[in-house]
Parts: C-alpha cells; sequence; structure tokens
C-alpha cells in the first residue's frame, strides 16, 4: 500500500527546512528589537472560540474548519488563525493586569483550512503573527505593520506594498451595512447562495466573495469610507500621518474588507508586486479588532495584529531570485580506514562535539574515495583521516579543504587546533 502526505499538505524536507529556519531567526530577531513575546497556544480549541470571533457568515467558519467532536462530545476545532486563540489566552491568564501595557505578543506555527491547494496555499500551513493588545493608539497600529514590513525588507523583499483601508466603529459599519442591503437587495438572485444568507446577516462580508467577485454590482457597491463617522475617520487620518511620519509608503483601497469579523478600523494587506508571483498576491494581512477580548469574556482591551503565511513569503522571495546564504553545515569530517581507526573517529566525534565543533564521520564502511566525497557534499571545512599509523602513533592527519594544505596533530591538541583554524 502506497502511503502519501494528506492532500493540501506538504512535507518540507532537509533540502528547503534550513530556509525555513532563516526565516524564523529573523522573526526572532524583529520581535525581540520591537519587544514583542512569543506565546504558544494549542492546535485546537473549543469550536465556539472561532464561531464567536471569526465570524459565523465566513468561509473559514462555514466551508474551512476543521472541526470534531472529543470524547467528551465537546466541539473542537483545529485553529483556521492565530488571533483568536491568542486572545483568548490574554482574558483567561488576565493579561489585561500585567503592568505594562499593550501585551505585545507573536506566534508561530501551523495552521488549518479546509480549502483548495494553490501555490503557496495549503489546508495545513504555517503563519507568523503578531497581537498588540491593550491600547487603541492609533501608532501601535503603525508599529505592527512596521513590523511586518520590517520582516519582509531582513528577507531581502523589495516588489511589496501597504494596501490601507478603514472599516470605521460600529457606528460607521452599521451605516455602511444598511447601504449595502439596499444596494444588493433588488438583484441578489444573481448572486451564489453564500450571498443571498449573507445579505442580511453580514453584507460586508459580499464584497469578499470569491464566486462573484466580477458581478458589476461589486463595483458600484457603496464604500464604506463614504459612511465612517468623525471619530473614525479622525483615527484613520492619524494612522496615515504615523505612516508618513516613518516613510512606509501605502495605496488606500475602500474595497479592502478582510475575511474575518472582528476586524474593525485600521485594515491593512502586503502584497507582492513581483512579476510572475502569481494571481493571489497577498502575503500578509490584519488590522485592528476592539471588541473582540469582550466577546471572549474580557474586559475592554482594544488590539491590533497581523497573520503573515511563511509559505508565501519563501514564494515571493523565489519571485525576485532572492536566496539566503546556507551556511558551511559542517566543521569537520572524520575519514577511517579500517575498523581500530573507526573506533578511534567515534571517540573523537563526540569529543568534538562535546567542545561545540559540528562534527560527522561514515557509518556505512566505504572506501576512502567515497568517503571524501561525503566531506565535500557536506562543505566540510576540514577533514580528519585515520589510518593504522595514526592510531598507533595517537596522531590524525588534518586536512583543510578550503586551502588544501594538510598536517599530522596529535590527539591531545586536535581540538585546540581545529578551533584555531576554524578561526
Amino acid at each position: 500500500m502506497n502511503f502519501k502526505v494528506p492532500r493540501g499538505t506538504q512535507d518540507i524536507l532537509p533540502s528547503e527546512s534550513w530556509k525555513w529556519q532563516q526565516v524564523e531567526s529573523i522573526i526572532r530577531e524583529v520581535c525581540d528589537m520591537y519587544r514583542y513575546k512569543e506565546i504558544r497556544t494549542p492546535i485546537f480549541e473549543q469550536t465556539e472560540v472561532f464561531l464567536r470571533t471569526v465570524g459565523d457568515t465566513t468561509d473559514i467558519v462555514t466551508k474551512e474548519m476543521y472541526t470534531f467532536t472529543d470524547r467528551g462530545n465537546r466541539s473542537m476545532t483545529l485553529r483556521p488563525e492565530g488571533t483568536a486563540p491568542v486572545v483568548r489566552s490574554f482574558v483567561e491568564n488576565k493579561m489585561f493586569g500585567y503592568p505594562d501595557q499593550p501585551v505585545k505578543l507573536y506566534y508561530q506555527g501551523p495552521m488549518f483550512r479546509y480549502e483548495r491547494q494553490q501555490a503557496g496555499r495549503y489546508r495545513q500551513f504555517v503563519q507568523f503573527g503578531v497581537e498588540a493588545i491593550g491600547s487603541a493608539d492609533p501608532a501601535i497600529d503603525v508599529e505592527v505593520i512596521s513590523l511586518a514590513m520590517e520582516v519582509y525588507k531582513r528577507a531581502g523583499l523589495k516588489d511589496i506594498k501597504l494596501v490601507l483601508n478603514s472599516l470605521g466603529d460600529i457606528e460607521s459599519r452599521n451605516a455602511h451595512k444598511n447601504a449595502l442591503v439596499a444596494h444588493f437587495t433588488p438583484s441578489i438572485g444573481e448572486f451564489c447562495k453564500d450571498c443571498q444568507s449573507r445579505l442580511e446577516k453580514n453584507p460586508l462580508r459580499i464584497l469578499d466573495c470569491k464566486v462573484d467577485h466580477k458581478n458589476p454590482l461589486m463595483a458600484t457597491a457603496p464604500s464604506l469610507t463614504d459612511y465612517l463617522n468623525e471619530e473614525s475617520k479622525t483615527y484613520f487620518d492619524q494612522v496615515k500621518s504615523y505612516l508618513d511620519d516613518v516613510g512606509i509608503g501605502y495605496e488606500l483601497d475602500p474595497n479592502l474588507v478582510r475575511g474575518l469579523d472582528y476586524y474593525n478600523h485600521t485594515a491593512f494587506e502586503i502584497m507582492s508586486t513581483s512579476d510572475g508571483f502569481g494571481a493571489i498576491t497577498t502575503l500578509c494581512g490584519g488590522g485592528r479588532y476592539n471588541g473582540l477580548a469582550e466577546e471572549l469574556g474580557g474586559p475592554a482591551a482594544p488590539g491590533i495584529g497581523f497573520g503573515m503565511s511563511i509559505e508565501r513569503l519563501l514564494l515571493a522571495m523565489d519571485a525576485e531570485g532572492k536566496s539566503f546564504k546556507q551556511e558551511s553545515e559542517l566543521d569537520v569530517y572524520i575519514v577511517t580506514l579500517d575498523t581500530p581507526a573507526h573506533r578511534k573517529g567515534f571517540k573523537l566525534l563526540n569529543e568534538f562535539r562535546s567542545a561545540g565543533i559540528r562534527a560527522d564521520m561514515d557509518y556505512m564502511d566505504r572506501k576512502m574515495k567515497a568517503q571524501m566525497k561525503s566531506a565535500d557534499r557536506f562543505n566540510a571545512k576540514l577533514v580528519i583521516v585515520i589510518g593504522e599509523d595514526e592510531v598507533n602513533g595517537n596522531v590524525v592527519q588534518l586536512k583543510n579543504m578550503g586551502d588544501g594544505s594538510q598536517e599530522q596533530v596529535s590527539d591531545e591538541n586536535i581540538i585546540e587546533t581545529i578551533k584555531e583554524q576554524l578561526k
């Protein structure tokens, strides 16, 4: 029987996983610089966490969630996104009582959505995200955007753009909702069943429909920005001013609504503008979610955050011809010529590793030529050769693969000599 990786998932092999490690290193460095601390939440949550926050009319909830009933007859869901679990943890662990506010958190890990596989989109995907919870200052919105842009900058990306919109407060959204209902109602029969059900519940979701996005009524739909009250306009103007202050360019898109119901005020996406990246250009998306903590049983705690796909970041790097430099994987490779030499080599191997030297050796009883080829493939900086004479003389032959020089070194001095040459 042939077993294969589940549809919509992938194996990340060692030939690629080192690139992921480089991205993860960038993320840790940037988050540390911005003072965002890592949080790790469970891979599954009570289904109600997502129903109450993401929205029961969104594609994620209606079509894409992996939901199951556990042995206690409780409905559980593999997390489809990262914000709701983080805010749930914020409330449950009373982080709103921390002396330093806002609470700045970041997460990284697998998310799960049952959707059609496309380039850079999987049913299990890895998302990095940050959440700043506890402040309604528009400057923190720009800090969060700046952090995302800094990650892309350090990854070498240049062909990216920031797209911005305001979803307004509850008052603004209700006024816009009424206008959308009036706009779509006469022709709602032309739209898909999902849009028809969204008309009364959440007509804003119609604008995010993947089926009817080319319907002419989409282009003439009332713009949310026309219904922003003065408070919402002022907030959005401040966000734009802070972006101008720090030199982050942006485009305004009144049709940007994001796919989750908890967003309000600032909404943004970072997109790739590289030729050949593909039809789906979004790399990262986020926004403000005032009211989410209250929805999960906590006190008022306004928040702002984003989610970033690691798969799509790597795709964007490929599209721009960017690549990470893979460091030499090995300091020393030990070549042994017979059984006594193999025993000595194994002993030295463990001494090297204890001394912080990256080392390996052959375990396949191969000839010297084959072992030397392995040393080349592993980009070993140094090679140690051990034969009968070296065992009897308590020495080894040390070869520098960079300049080709070779010397005989005593066993007692080999670690010191290796470290000297590695400098």
